[in-house]
C-alpha cells in the first residue's frame, strides 16, 4: 500500500499526543525497575527474620520482587474490555491513580495495619498487595499506550512513533536507577536497608502525579470515537494528525466493519498462526532474561564483587547503554524493518549471555562481565525491547487486534513472572553454583536468545509498510499452507 504523505504539522501534532501517552510507559519502566534498589531491604526486613531455609528464602524473595507482575497479568487481561467500554483516555487516568496508591502503599505497607516500622516481617503481605496494584496499572498501560499511539500515528511513521514507547520504558528505568543510586548515597548500607528503601519506593509518586495531570490534556482516540458513532469528534482529532486521504480510508474501513453489527469475530478467524506468533514474540521478549538483569542488576553486580554503591552505579551505566541503543531504533526501524532487527538482537543477546555465563563459571567477572551485560542490553534495546511492541500493533488484523493483544501481553507478563521468580533461586542455588559458579541462569538465557532469533527467521513476517488487509489475507492463505506470511 502507498502511504499518504505526512506533513510536518501532522508529525508535530501526533508527537505531542504520543509524548503524553507514553508517559504511562515511563511509569511502566519506573515501577518495574525501582524494585532493584530494595531487593536487599526486602530480604533484610521481611525474609531473614523468618529464619527460612536457603531455598525457601530465595523463593519468597523472588515471589516478592515479582509480585507486581501478578497484577500486570490482571491488568493486561482487563485492559481490552476497559478500552472498549471507556475509551483509551480514562483507563490511562485510572492507571495513573493506581500508580500513586501503589507507590505510597509499598513505601509504607504498615499504613492502615499498625505503626510504621512495627509490623516486622508480616508487612511483606501488605507490600505485595500494593505492588500488585501497581502491577495492574502497568498491565493496563502496556496495552493502552501502544494501542493509543498506533491509532493516532500516520502509517508512514507508525514504527518510529511506536518506538517511543520503549524509549519511554527504558527512560523510566534509567531515571529509577539514578534515583535509587542518589538515595543510596544519602546514608550507609544500614540506613538504606532500614529507611532509604522507603524513599525509593515513594519516589514513584512524582511521575505518577505528573502523568495524571497531563492525561487530562490528551484527546480521546479517534478510532474509538468512530466505533462509538462520534464521527464529528473523530474527524476533528484526525485532521490534526493525519492527511485527509488516510482519514477517509480509515473512516471507510471502520464503517465497513460496523456493517457486521459490531460483533467481534472469533479469535482464530484469521488462523491460529497469527495469534501464536504474537504470543511467541512476547514470551521470547521475556525468557531471554531481560528482567532478571534489570530487576536484580545490583544483586548481580554484588555477586561480581561490587560494593553496594558501585553495584547501583554499574546498573545505571548498563541502563544508559540500554536507553541510548533504544533511541537508535527510532531512527532506523522504519528504514531497516522489524525482522532484521529482531534476528540481530536475538543473536547478540544470546552470545552476550553465553559469554557472561562463561565468565562467571571461570570466576573472571569484572569489567568484561560489565561489557557483556552492556552488549546484551544494547542487543535487547535495538530489537526485542521496542520492536515487539511495534509489531503487536501491526501483526494482528484489525478485527481481532484488541483481544489478541491482550492475550499476547498477558502471556508476556506470565513469562516475566516465571523469569523473575526463578532467577534468585538459580543465582543462589548451592547445587547449581557448585557446578556452574552462578553462570547457569545466564547460559540458559543465552540459549533462549539464539532460539528467539531462529523463531523470528522461520515464522515471523516482516510488517514494515504492509497494509493490514493484505496481511490478513496472507495470514488466511498461509495458515492453509503452513508457512508464515511474507511481504
Amino acid at each position: 500500500m502507498q502511504h499518504a504523505k505526512v506533513s510536518t504539522s501532522h508529525i508535530k501534532a501526533v508527537t505531542g499526543t504520543t509524548f503524553v501517552a507514553t508517559l504511562s510507559s515511563l511509569l511502566f519502566g519506573y515501577a518495574t525497575a525501582v524494585i532493584a534498589g530494595v531487593v536487599g531491604a526486602i530480604n533484610h526486613n521481611f525474609i531473614v527474620p523468618r529464619g527460612l531455609s536457603n531455598a525457601a528464602s530465595n523463593a519468597l524473595l523472588g515471589l516478592t520482587v515479582c509480585s507486581l507482575l501478578v497484577g500486570t497479568i490482571v491488568g493486561a487481561l482487563i485492559a481490552h474490555p476497559m478500552s472498549d467500554w471507556f475509551g483509551r483516555k480514562k483507563p490511562m487516568m485510572v492507571a495513573a491513580a493506581l500508580f500513586v496508591v501503589s507507590a505510597i502503599g509499598s513505601a509504607y505497607p504498615e499504613l492502615g495495619f499498625g505503626p510504621v516500622g512495627h509490623l516486622g516481617p508480616s508487612a511483606i503481605w501488605a507490600f505485595n498487595f500494593y505492588r500488585m496494584l501497581g502491577g495492574i496499572a502497568v498491565g493496563v498501560a502496556s496495552i493502552i499506550a501502544p494501542t493509543y499511539v498506533g491509532e493516532f500515528a500516520p502509517s508512514a511513521v507508525r514504527g518510529q512513533l511506536g518506538a517511543y514507547q520503549q524509549v519511554s520504558i527504558t527512560g523510566g528505568m534509567m531515571i529509577a536507577y539514578f534515583v535509587i543510586w542518589g538515595i543510596g548515597l544519602q546514608g550507609d548500607d544500614i540506613w538504606v536497608l532500614e529507611t532509604g528503601w522507603r524513599w525509593m519506593m515513594l519516589s514513584l509518586v512524582i511521575p505518577a502525579m505528573a502523568f495524571f495531570y497531563l492525561s487530562f490534556s490528551v484527546p480521546e482516540s479517534p478510532i474509538w470515537l468512530v466505533k462509538k458513532g462520534h464521527i464529528d469528534k473523530a474527524l476533528k482529532h484526525f485532521r490534526g494528525s493525519t492527511e485527509m486521504e488516510e482519514v477517509q480510508a480509515i473512516i471507510c474501513d471502520l464503517a465497513a466493519a460496523g456493517e457486521d453489527g459490531g460483533k467481534a469475530p472469533p479469535m482464530f478467524s484469521f488462523g491460529k498462526r497469527v495469534v501464536f506468533c504474537g504470543i511467541a514474540l512476547c514470551v521470547f521478549q521475556q525468557v531471554v532474561g531481560i528482567n532478571a538483569i534489570l530487576y536484580y542488576g545490583p544483586s548481580i553486580f554484588e555477586t561480581m564483587g561490587y560494593h553496594t554503591d558501585a553495584a547501583y552505579l554499574g546498573t545505571v551505566v548498563a541502563c544508559m547503554v540500554n536507553l541510548m541503543s533504544t533511541m537508535v531504533v527510532v531512527l532506523v526501524v522504519d528504514k531497516v524493518g522489524r525482522k532484521p532487527l529482531l534476528v540481530f538482537g536475538g543473536l547478540t543477546m544470546g552470545l552476550s549471555m553465553l559469554v557472561l555465563g562463561s565468565l562467571f563459571h571461570a570466576n573472571q567477572t569484572g569489567v568484561y562481565a560489565l561489557l557483556a551485560i552492556c552488549a546484551y542490553l544494547a542487543g535487547f534495546a535495538v530489537s526485542f525491547g521496542p520492536v515487539v511492541w511495534i509489531m503487536l500493533t501491526e501483526i494482528y488484523p484489525e478485527p481481532i487486534k484488541g483481544k489478541a493483544m491482550s492475550l499476547a501481553v498477558a502471556a508476556q507478563w506470565i513469562a516475566n513472572l516465571l523469569v523473575s521468580a526463578t532467577f534468585p533461586m538459580m543465582l543462589g542455588n548451592t547445587t547449581l553454583n557448585a557446578s556452574w559458579n552462578h553462570g547457569f541462569a545466564f547460559w540458559l538465557y543465552g540459549v533462549c536468545g539464539i532460539a528467539a532469533a531462529f523463531v523470528v527467521m522461520r515464522f515471523i513476517p516482516e510488517t514494515r509498510g504492509v497494509d493490514t488487509d493484505m496481511l490478513a489475507a496472507l495470514w488466511r492463505r498461509e495458515e492453509k499452507m503452513g508457512t508464515a506470511p511474507t511481504s
